[in-house]
């Protein structure tokens, strides 16, 4: 009984969870996509992850299959993609507390830091054929900008600056300019998976 029960567990693991026509993404796939994402975050162990932590996780994964059967990127953006990752790897290292927690992490993941290399130049890569893609369509108005500094900006500014100026708005408009183009791009985004669904016969499966 013991055995079956854990024959059982294992197909319940590894059972498809999301198809792009012939490529399947398995509930294995996407708890591991969990737990390298809460590496990237330091956060680690993680804890266990709840419905709406795998949704999020299976999406992430689906958008990386999309994105790399309609993309196609040349040898100036993967060498810019692998110095990005140096550059995130060498940043990630500081974000745990000791050189032997990261260690122990990679680890506990199965990883060599060779492969922790790839893996963040293959996201690299995607963030980047995704702003090329996107940026261009945006670029926040001046009404906008202005808009988001007196709602937004301003009043947290004051929540978490209590009795301190202001800055003016010539100050933050290229941080706030940045801001707004990344809400937009992400925007964009969602519109552009949408719009990749049908024809790439995408089908999401209960966990």
């Amino acid at each position: 009984m013991a055995g079956r029960n854990a024959c059982a567990a294992t197909q319940t693991l590894d059972s498809v969870v999301a198809s792009i026509g012939n490529i399947a993404i398995t509930a294995h796939e996407v708890e591991e996509e969990y737990r390298f994402e809460r590496f990237l975050e330091a956060k680690w162990p993680p804890a266990p992850p709840d419905a709406v932590a795998l949704n999020a996780a299976r999406q992430s994964l689906t958008y990386q299959v999309l994105l790399t059967q309609v993309e196609n990127p040349g040898p100036a953006e993967k060498s810019a993609s692998e110095k990005a990752a140096a550059e995130r790897l060498a940043a990630l290292r500081k974000e745990f507390a000791h050189p032997e927690n990261f260690q122990r992490a990679l680890k506990d993941m199965g990883m060599s830091e060779t492969e922790l290399a790839a893996r963040l130049a293959q996201q690299e890569l995607m963030l980047l054929l995704i702003d090329q893609r996107l940026r261009p369509a945006a670029s926040p108005s001046d009404d906008e900008v202005a808009g988001y500094y007196r709602s937004t900006f301003t009043p947290e500014f004051q929540k978490k600056n209590a009795g301190a100026t202001v800055p003016p708005l010539s100050e933050v408009e290229t941080q706030i300019r940045e801001v707004l183009v990344q809400k937009r791009i992400n925007e964009l985004l969602d519109q552009w998976i949408e719009e990749l669904k049908p024809t790439t016969s995408l089908r999401f499966h209960s966990f």
